[in-house]
Formats: C-alpha cells, sequence, structure tokens
C-alpha cells in the first residue's frame, strides 16, 4: 500500500450475505459439531430402524434429520432476508482505511475506528468479518472488496497483531 493513500470501499450488503455471516455463527465451534452429529444420529436411525418402527417415530426422526440441515438454514435465510430490506443494510456504507484505522460512512453518519480498537478480523469462506466487539461486525464480502483484497490483507497484516486476525 502506498503511504497516506487511504483503501475506500462501498458496502452494499445482501441476503446471501447475511445469511452466510448467520451460518457460519451457527454451524462453528461446538454448536456446529453437535448439529452434524446430531442430524447424522437421526438419518443413522431411520435407515436402521424403519422397518421396526410406527409411522410416528418416523416422522419424529426425518423432523429430527432435517432441523439442522434444512430448517435452521432456511429460518436464517428468512431472517436474512428480512435484515437486507432495513435501512441500515439497504443503504450503503463506505468503509476508508488507512494508517490510523478504519473510517465507516453512512449517510450523514461517521464512525472511526483505530487499529488498537479492533477486537479481531476473521474470514469466513468468501467473507472478511471485522469484529469491533462480540456483537458488531462489519462484513466485507469478496464481491465487495475486489481487486482491493491483497492491499486491505497487507494492512491488517502490518496493523493488527497475530492473534486479532485469523485467516487473513
Amino acid at each position: 500500500m502506498e503511504e497516506n493513500r487511504p483503501i475506500v470501499i462501498e458496502v452494499k450488503l445482501t441476503a446471501k450475505d447475511l445469511w452466510k455471516f448467520s451460518m457460519y455463527h451457527s454451524y462453528k465451534g461446538l454448536q456446529g459439531l453437535f448439529n452434524i452429529i446430531f442430524s447424522a444420529a437421526a438419518v443413522f436411525l431411520l435407515i436402521t430402524t424403519w422397518s421396526s418402527n410406527s409411522t410416528s417415530y418416523r416422522v419424529l426422526l426425518i423432523i429430527c434429520a432435517l432441523m439442522f440441515t434444512v430448517w435452521q438454514p432456511g429460518i436464517l435465510y428468512l431472517k436474512a432476508a428480512r435484515q437486507a430490506k432495513a435501512p441500515r443494510i439497504q443503504n450503503p456504507m463506505t468503509l476508508t482505511f488507512d494508517e490510523e484505522g478504519i473510517l465507516v460512512s453512512q449517510g450523514e453518519e461517521s464512525l472511526s475506528i483505530a487499529w488498537e480498537n479492533m477486537a479481531k478480523v476473521d474470514r469466513a469462506g468468501d467473507m472478511m468479518i471485522l469484529y469491533m466487539d462480540r456483537i458488531h461486525a462489519y462484513l466485507l464480502p469478496d464481491s465487495v472488496i475486489g481487486e482491493k483484497k491483497t492491499e486491505i490483507r497487507g494492512l491488517m497484516k502490518e496493523k493488527l497483531p497475530p492473534e486479532r486476525r485469523k485467516r487473513i
């Protein structure tokens, strides 16, 4: 990155971007492992005990098998679609990366975040997630970052210690 030359990105998130973020948080760690084991166990029981079970038990096992594989992702997508219609998501945000930190602007409002105040940066699939704290984050899909991805990654590697950046 050239000295003192900011990197400016305009971010307009889609329902798909929000859904991917929700899926990442719903299926990572122990919760994701539990979801996989639960669904696999339900499918296993469904297949191995099909002939000896009543119809109501079969239906219950089918529901259990579909709960974390179809139902929860569907609900998360509906929630993301609703969220994507909110004005704070509909209106594009401008993120300006420079040596001091990140300036986030949306409409007339702006917020400056110094690098030392950023909690962490993580990567989930084709998206970079900038966490300000445990609750607040900014999503940067690769489709939005485009050719500036290398510059942003370089700046983050320079400004953030390794324990505050993952998969960057």
